[in-house]
């Protein structure tokens, strides 16, 4: 069993959106599994926690385009919380890359709760407005 195994509760029906959360679900699931690893590989967990990042942010960037165009009225609070989670993946990611041990259970906690309460509530809070704009 994976440590965050994707579900159909954070399908949103939105077919871009889901893929993309699926990825993320997918390598949170990487993280734990090289974290788990008794050959813990550095070049391999710098990779994932790059990818994280750069996948993330792109993720980010699709959705707050449609809230621009769509002009969605929760953005700005939106928007905020990919910011302060975008901040925190950086920051893990500078502070591995300096040598620090920076991913451990608290952190893979920390992402898979983030995940699950942003897919499942604050984006899920978007679907209704988005599809009424014809966005599937």
């Amino acid at each position: 069993m994976s440590f965050m195994p994707w579900s159909e509760k954070f399908v949103l029906g939105i077919e871009a959106i889901d893929a993309q959360h699926h990825w993320l679900v997918d390598i949170t699931n990487r993280l734990h599994d090289q974290l788990e690893s008794q050959r813990h590989d550095h070049v391999a967990m710098r990779e994932i926690l790059e990818g994280l990042t750069d996948y993330t942010m792109n993720h980010f960037i699709l959705e707050e385009e449609m809230f621009a165009r769509l002009d969605y009225p929760e953005s700005r609070a939106h928007i905020e919380e990919h910011n302060a989670f975008t901040r925190r993946t950086i920051e893990l990611l500078l502070r591995f890359e300096k040598g620090e041990d920076t991913v451990d259970e608290d952190m893979l906690e920390f992402l898979q709760a983030w995940l699950v309460h942003h897919i499942l509530q604050v984006d899920k809070a978007y679907v209704p407005f988005l599809k009424a704009k014809g966005i599937q």
